[in-house]
């Protein structure tokens, strides 16, 4: 069997390592990253391998998981941003995250057959030193497959500190963990016995059953995100980011939107940078908002939710596009601290056209999304889920109608 490139499927995919062996480094935190001017640059955006930047998770799970997924009707799958952690103090809350969606996997319901990350793997710089600690140790109990989004942290490689010693091309530790040409022991994995991800680039489609995910990269401004040079005309930044990712995405839209329409998947746009938020220090960007609809507009195709990460809580919005609600959801508390709401707001509160019925939660947890075809109507199903309190997250349906 081969992959869409016409490389050849390696067979045996390793995702996880529950019981590393002595090659395994002990687990230590790194806390020496520095905040640097730096992450106020706006980085170039790698072009993909392929022309068209998708993936098909067949070809990472395996044909057989995919027909068994197919046959039950529905498929369930996990994602969360800003996991990476350098801070000892809040390192048991990354691992209590990381712990509960891998007992997803074995607990009630559809298992779980992927997570999609929605950026800031490691901090504060996106080395490659930082991997093991940060992603393929807390990780190496969760036995499927992460598919990731850069955050602005995975994409800004310096360290002003140590600069000369230190410095690596913007995005070299993601690409070389989650974009190989094919997968292969992670050399940055320290020993636990996790491949890295075959991902076409910083942006592309996952076409799975009954779903498929399109990850933007949203570049390596801590400010707003942005994928197309709005706002940036006659500057030499916006040759850098250039127009290819929202063309991209436009294309994406407009190819999907006839088994969206036919009821056949559910589409879901991420990108690390939300587009609204209440976080105190993590604003959103209304040129990623006018990109986006700009792409809706083109492509005829509102996708059914958009999900990001950078503000560390979670947060509900709804827009109201052609006659539908559609969630804009931040889940960027995987680990990383938990920031801070604005005071003294009243719910529901308005920004613009996005609506907030609910104060955000400002606690760790991680989504869990489940698209179901056996239902009338075929619905998706997003939760919401906090280790520290199960009790007290959110629940709520997408109809697919």
């Amino acid at each position: 069997m081969l992959n869409r490139d016409g490389t050849k499927i390696v067979p045996g995919r390793i995702f996880a390592d529950p019981k590393p062996g002595d090659s395994a480094a002990t687990f230590q935190l790194d806390a020496q990253g520095l905040r640097a001017e730096e992450e106020q640059e706006l980085q170039t955006v790698p072009a993909p391998r392929l022309v068209d930047p998708r993936m098909d998770l067949a070809d990472v799970l395996g044909s057989d998981a995919v027909k068994a997924i197919e046959a039950s009707g529905k498929i369930a799958f996990h994602a969360v941003g800003d996991t990476g952690d350098v801070n000892p103090k809040t390192a048991p809350d990354q691992t209590e995250v990381i712990d509960s969606m891998a007992n997803d996997l074995t607990g009630a319901g559809p298992a779980p057959s992927f997570l999609f990350h929605l950026g800031d793997v490691v901090y504060f710089f996106g080395e490659r030193s930082k991997y093991y600690a940060q992603f393929y140790s807390p990780f190496r109990a969760y036995d499927r497959p992460v598919f990731a989004i850069p955050g602005n942290h995975d994409s800004v490689v310096v360290n002003r500190q140590h600069k000369e010693q230190s410095t690596e091309p913007s995005l070299s530790g993601f690409l070389a963990n989650f974009c190989t040409d094919l997968p292969e022991v992670a050399v940055d994995a320290a020993g636990v016995k996790r491949e890295t991800m075959d991902q076409p680039g910083v942006y592309f489609t996952l076409d799975a059953p009954f779903v498929s995910v399109i990850g933007l990269f949203t570049n390596a401004l801590e400010g707003p995100g942005i994928i197309s040079p709005r706002g940036l005309a006659g500057t030499e930044a916006a040759q850098r980011v250039g127009t290819a990712q929202l063309e991209f995405l436009k294309r994406e839209l407009a190819r999907l939107k006839p088994a969206r329409e036919n009821k056949e998947r559910a589409v879901i746009v991420a990108c690390h940078h939300p587009p609204a938020t209440l976080d105190e220090t993590h604003g959103g960007g209304l040129n990623l908002t006018l990109d986006l609809d700009e792409a809706y507009a083109e492509a005829g195709l509102v996708p059914d939710a958009v999900l990001s990460g950078h503000a560390h809580l979670y947060e509900h919005w709804v827009r109201k596009i052609n006659g539908r609600e559609v969630p804009y959801l931040i889940a960027g508390s995987g680990g990383y601290g938990l920031g801070g709401v604005k005071k003294g707001l009243q719910f529901p509160l308005q920004w613009g056209d996005f609506e907030m019925k609910q104060k955000p939660i400002r606690d760790y947890g991680y989504l869990l999304l489940t698209v179901d075809t056996t239902t009338d109507p075929k619905e998706l199903t997003i939760s919401f889920k906090r280790p520290a309190d199960p009790a007290h997250g959110e629940d709520f349906s997408v109809s697919l109608d």
